[in-house]
């Protein structure tokens, strides 16, 4: 199950987000199987973000498939750093930046989101506003996965299949989940 009928933004709509040139992926999505030393990289990442930003940094969580045991994934880090105000880029980027890491993504137009690849390993560090409903989200998604193994695997599948088709962007992959996404936390935000 997912979602035929989602838009692929155009290579213009994308690159207005991104930081520096796009560059097209035009592969199929490698996909591994849950590798235990995955935690131990975003520990190892939380620490070094947290020396970098101090008290700035208000929240560091493990999220994404690489944060549910027992789930495959794409081999990168999603992490999650909650800071007073992402939009004020001058109060975190600096200090990003001089411990290695690149801001590659800007989006203003949604929640003022951040998105940063690591210094050496590979990561996508995701960076909201403190109180952002994406925050809890991300977060819900990943306890549910965790918990449900019913979801978990029918979450498992549609990655499978997609993943082996040619994206010309990774964005597009990962937009086209948006419905097995929103059927798995219809069920999450069910059970309160």
């Amino acid at each position: 199950m997912s979602d035929k009928n989602f838009v692929q933004k155009s290579d213009e709509e994308l690159q207005k987000f991104v930081v520096g040139d796009l560059k097209p992926h035009d592969s199929q999505i490698t996909l591994v199987e849950y590798d235990s030393d995955w935690p131990n990289l975003f520990e190892r990442e939380a620490r070094r973000i947290c020396s970098a930003l101090g008290n700035k940094a208000l929240r560091i969580e493990h999220v994404g498939s690489t944060s549910v045991p027992g789930l495959c994934a794409k081999p990168i880090i999603d992490m999650l750093l909650v800071v007073k105000d992402s939009a004020d880029e001058s109060s975190y980027v600096p200090m990003l930046e001089a411990a290695g890491y690149v801001l590659q993504i800007r989006e203003p137009d949604w929640l003022e989101h951040r998105l940063f690849k690591g210094p050496d390993t590979d990561i996508n560090l995701h960076v909201f506003s403190l109180g952002t409903p994406e925050i809890d989200r991300m977060l819900r998604f990943r306890d549910w996965l965790r918990s449900n193994e019913s979801d978990r695997e029918k979450y498992a599948q549609v990655k499978r299949n997609l993943a082996k088709n040619k994206w010309r962007h990774v964005q597009h992959y990962a937009d086209a989940k948006t419905s097995i996404v929103q059927e798995i936390m219809e069920r999450a935000n069910s059970v309160e």
